[in-house]
C-alpha cells in the first residue's frame, strides 16, 4: 500500500523556475546541522533529507510539466508530433551533465491490410551517457510515444481532484518527468560520483520497440543494472515479473473468382486466415500462462469475388522461455498448415520480440533495494507479476536485471481513462533518487546482481 511522503522539513527552492538544480550543488550549510539532528538511521541515509524535500517542493513543477507533454501528441506512429516531443525532451535534458545525442533509428517492417510488407520510419531515439568510466553504470529507460494518433479524441491533458488525466500522462511522459527529476537531485549530491548512467528515450515502444531494440539491447548489455519509468499501479505496487509477447501477422494469399460464373475456381483467403485463427484460439490452456489472442482478419471486398488476399493478426504471451519457444513453434504449424492447402500460399510475418522478464534471484535483489529504498520514504512496496512487457523486457533479455514500473501511480493505461496520482510524481522521484544515492553510497552492491 502507499502511505504518505517522508516527513517534511525546511524546504530550500531555487529562485528560477522549472528543474534546474543546478543553483543548488554545494551550496548546502544546513547540512551538517540536519545530519547532527537525525535519529539513528542507516548510514547511507545520513545528509540525504534536504534533497527529498527540494523534490517534494517540485511536486507540483512535475506535473506541471508532464500536462504539457501531454498535450503533444506522440502516437507511435505520428512523426511530426514525435519530432515535437523530441525537441522538448532535448530541452528538458539538457539541464544533466554531458551532451544528448539523437539516434535516427532504421526502419522497421509492417503488414499492410493487403499483405504487402512495407519499411516504417520512426522518429529518433534520445541518448544521453554520463560518467561512462564510472565503476557502477546504470541503464534508465523510457518512451516518448502513446498510443493515441493525432486522430483520436483523447488528445487534452486535464485535472480531476487529485488526478492528471491526459495521453501519456502516466504511461510514460510523467514516467520521463520523474526520472529526469531523480537524476537532477542525484547531480546536486556534493563529492564525486560512483555511478555513472545512460538514458535512452525510444518513440516506438508502444508498437514494441521495433526500431529501438538494437539500442535497449546494446544498453542493457552495458549496464549493471536498469531503471525503467512505466507508471506503477494505482495503489503503489511495482512490477516484478512480466511474460514475454510477440505480434505475428500471417499473410494468405489464395485465387479470386467470380462466385457466380466460377465460384469453384476460387481458393478464399479469408476462410484460410479464419481456420488458422480458430487453430491458433484452440491453443489456449494447453500450456499455464501461454495465451494466443486473435486481433483482427484484415482482407475482402465485394461478396460476389471469392477472396484472394486475408492477413490475420495475432498476439502470443508466454511467461518463460520455454513457453514462449513453444507458443511460436505451434503458430508456425498452424501457417504451414495453411500454406499446405490448395491454392493458398501462406507466410508468417513476425516473431516473440520481447522475451519473458522471469523474477530471477538477480531481481529479487533489485526488488529488495527498492524495498528499502521506499521504507526509507514511510512506503511499504508490493511487487507483483504482470501479463504486460515494456523494456524492462529488452533490458532483462540482454542480461541487465532491471525495475521498470518506477514512473507515478496511474492506471486506465491505453484508454481514454489514463490518470497519473498528482501526489505520486514526487514521491517517485525520491524513490529513484534514493536508489541512485544508496548505489553511490555503497548501500547496494551491484556485484550482488553478478550470476
Amino acid at each position: 500500500m502507499r502511505t504518505g511522503p517522508a516527513k517534511a522539513g525546511p524546504v530550500f527552492v531555487c529562485a528560477a523556475p522549472g528543474l534546474d538544480f543546478a543553483c543548488l550543488a554545494g551550496q548546502f550549510p544546513e547540512m551538517s546541522s540536519a545530519v547532527q539532528s537525525e535519529p539513528a538511521r542507516p548510514p547511507w541515509l545520513v545528509g540525504l533529507d534536504v534533497f527529498l524535500e527540494r523534490i517534494d517542493a517540485l511536486g507540483p513543477v512535475l506535473a506541471e510539466r508532464t500536462e504539457a507533454w501531454s498535450a503533444v501528441n506522440s502516437g507511435s506512429l505520428e512523426r511530426a508530433g514525435l519530432e515535437r516531443m523530441s525537441a522538448l525532451l532535448l530541452d528538458a535534458i539538457a539541464v544533466l551533465p554531458g551532451a544528448p545525442e539523437v539516434v535516427a533509428l532504421q526502419p522497421s517492417q509492417r503488414v499492410r491490410p493487403d499483405g504487402e510488407v512495407i519499411d516504417i520510419e520512426h522518429a529518433p531515439s534520445i541518448r544521453l551517457r554520463v560518467r561512462p568510466q564510472a565503476p557502477i553504470q546504470v541503464a534508465l529507460t523510457g518512451h516518448y510515444d502513446t498510443v493515441f494518433p493525432a486522430a483520436h479524441p483523447f488528445q487534452k491533458p486535464w485535472r480531476e481532484g487529485a488526478r492528471l488525466r491526459g495521453p501519456g500522462v502516466a504511461d510514460m511522459k510523467g514516467g520521463i518527468a520523474v526520472m529526469l527529476a531523480a537524476l537532477e537531485t542525484f547531480e546536486a549530491l556534493p563529492g564525486e560520483k560512483q555511478v555513472g548512467y545512460e538514458v535512452l528515450l525510444s518513440p516506438d515502444e508502444e508498437i514494441g520497440s521495433p526500431a529501438s531494440a538494437p539500442l535497449l539491447a546494446e544498453l542493457g548489455a552495458r549496464a549493471h543494472l536498469g531503471m525503467t519509468y512505466e507508471p506503477a499501479l494505482a495503489d503503489g505496487a511495482l512490477v516484478d515479473a512480466r511474460k514475454g509477447s510477440g505480434n505475428f501477422s500471417l499473410i494468405v494469399k489464395g485465387r479470386a473468382a467470380h462466385v457466380g460464373r466460377a465460384f469453384d475456381d476460387g481458393r478464399n483467403a479469408i476462410i484460410a486466415a479464419s481456420e488458422a485463427a480458430l487453430a491458433l484460439n484452440a491453443l489456449n490452456g494447453r500450456r499455464d500462462g501461454v495465451t494466443f489472442n486473435v486481433g483482427a482478419i484484415d482482407g475482402g471486398g465485394a461478396v460476389n469475388v471469392v477472396p484472394d488476399r486475408a492477413v490475420l493478426r495475432f498476439n502470443i504471451r508466454a511467461p518463460d522461455v520455454d513457453g514462449a519457444n513453444w507458443a511460436e513453434a505451434e503458430a508456425r504449424k498452424i501457417a504451414k498448415a495453411a500454406d499446405a492447402r490448395d491454392g493458398i500460399d501462406a507466410h508468417l510475418h513476425g516473431g516473440i520480440t520481447r522475451a519473458p522478464k522471469p523474477l530471477t534471484q538477480q531481481q529479487r535483489v533489485m526488488v529488495g533495494w527498492t524495498q528499502e529504498a521506499g521504507a526509507a520514504l514511510g512506503l511499504d512496496l508490493k511487487f507483483q507479476p504482470s501479463g504486460g512487457v515494456c523494456e524492462g523486457n529488452n533490458l532483462a533479455a540482454a542480461g541487465c536485471p532491471n525495475i521498470d514500473t518506477l514512473g507515478p501511480c496511474g492506471g486506465g493505461l491505453h484508454s481514454d481513462q489514463e490518470f497519473a496520482l498528482l501526489d505520486s510524481f514526487a514521491e517517485r522521484a525520491k524513490l529513484s533518487f534514493l536508489l541512485l544515492a544508496g548505489l553511490n553510497r555503497g548501500a547496494f552492491d551491484p556485484k550482488a546482481l553478478r550470476s
